[in-house]
């Protein structure tokens, strides 16, 4: 089916090229051509010319059967997070927390009701999630993600909790609304958020809000542990204040950095 644009300049192709890469979830790591065209929802010669050029370009991989992203793919997130600077700004603060706790720590950002990992520095643990960069788990039930969901207005925060959650995974948590209204709004009126065992068992964390230099929230920040390992009193009394500290600092930075003027030099100036 012709893709929708919102005007002249639309470019159908390369919509259709981006749906065929996001088609490839947890759980649908590997597939045929009529798998792929089924899921974008396209005709199996467009679908078959769109995989072709992508595996040309290094995108995707085949064994003659089925098809599969290759690591390029991260090219593209990872230029995204180069891009806001949030690593370069965050990085030394990340390890100085991380230093501090023993604990692997995290920046995630949100994307509808997922939330998707931009920047993190890991301790070697056992946990019963994988993560790295462009991970996506459902917000509401990570604390990275409730505390930018708290920050919403009404009528935003439930536009994002309508989408449905790309990220193939079922949590734990599954609240109603008044339990998950109660919850965002206790952690709207603490500043910081904790989840225990709610993403997935054996994983707790707390998370703390990064803003920008007008105080919106940005992101969030957490120190995540094994909850057979770090309890709950230890990750409070101990980790989350030099959590806050860390947000505040990376915070403090990123307003730094976004209040610098950028000044384009002309090539005539001399």
């Amino acid at each position: 089916m012709p893709r929708e644009g919102t005007g002249p300049d639309f470019i159908e192709a390369l919509a259709r090229g981006l749906e065929v890469i996001t088609v490839f979830r947890p759980g649908r790591r590997a597939m045929t051509l009529a798998e792929v065209a089924t899921a974008a929802g396209l005709a199996r010669p467009t679908a078959r010319r769109i995989l072709l050029t992508l595996e040309e370009l290094g995108y995707v991989r085949t064994d003659g059967r089925d098809y599969s992203l290759t690591p390029r793919v991260l090219d593209l997130g990872v230029a995204y997070v180069h891009s806001t600077g949030l690593w370069d700004v965050a990085r030394p603060h990340l390890e100085r927390l991380v230093a501090r706790t023993n604990e692997s720590c995290s920046i995630a950002q949100l994307d509808g009701s997922d939330i998707v990992y931009v920047a993190r520095v890991a301790v070697p643990k056992i946990v019963g999630l994988s993560v790295q960069i462009g991970t996506r788990f459902p917000a509401l039930p990570t604390s990275l993600g409730k505390v930018q969901l708290a920050a919403l207005p009404p009528d935003e925060l439930a536009a994002v909790l309508a989408e449905p959650t790309r990220s193939g995974l079922v949590p734990r948590w599954r609240p109603d609304p008044a339990e998950r209204d109660a919850e965002l709004r206790e952690v709207r009126a603490r500043g910081w958020a904790l989840t225990d065992e709610q993403l997935a068992l054996g994983i707790r964390s707390v998370a703390a809000p990064l803003r920008d230099g007008s105080g919106r929230v940005i992101a969030g920040v957490n120190v995540n542990c094994h909850a057979a390992e770090t309890s709950v009193e230890r990750l409070l009394e101990h980790h989350l204040p030099l959590l806050l500290q860390t947000a505040g600092d990376i915070s403090a930075d990123f307003a730094r950095l976004d209040a610098v003027p950028h000044v384009v030099v002309s090539g005539n100036a001399g």
